[in-house]
């Protein structure tokens, strides 16, 4: 059997792909995902705040172009590190789009040291504010979006009445 095992921005970046299946804004799904030494620290995704209505039940809040209703999904893994007492100081974010000028100023206060992302944003600084605090951005090519997962070719593996 060919091992077909990903890189670790790749599977990283499938990791922040599968994080922004949970936003709510239809404006925008983007995930983000915190990574130090190989280990994930903490996850997010854009949406509304906690016990508030989501856009996609109330519609967006829109201001200046701008969906106001949801927080963007490197605040909400900021938050979610906050909660439970984790430091992201020197970890590398892998998001699915480049960040606003406000979450690019966010993580860099924080000591994020490495952006990977494969996709741009509109109307930022990131890129900017990310380079003048020397902080690496790695632009990638967006990563494959199966799940290569084959239970038949596991030979341990069996399948339930539900997984059929």
């Amino acid at each position: 059997m060919k091992n077909n095992r990903p890189a670790w921005d790749e599977y990283f970046l499938k990791l922040a792909m599968l994080a922004s299946e949970r936003a709510t804004c239809p404006r925008m799904h983007c995930g983000c995902v915190f990574v130090r030494d190989k280990f994930v620290l903490a996850t997010g995704y854009n949406g509304s705040l906690p016990g508030l209505p989501h856009c996609e039940d109330v519609g967006c809040l829109i201001v200046d172009n701008h969906c106001v209703r949801t927080n963007h999904a490197e605040i909400n893994a900021l938050t979610q590190a906050a909660i439970h007492g984790i430091s992201v100081k020197g970890a590398t974010a892998y998001i699915t789009n480049m960040s606003c000028t406000s979450c690019a100023k966010a993580l860099i206060a924080a000591g994020i040291k490495r952006v990977v992302v494969f996709s741009d944003f509109h109307d930022t600084l990131a890129t900017q504010f990310y380079t003048d605090s020397g902080i690496e951005i790695s632009k990638l090519d967006m990563p494959g979006k199966i799940i290569n997962y084959e239970i038949e070719k596991y030979t341990s593996a069996k399948k339930t009445e539900k997984s059929n």
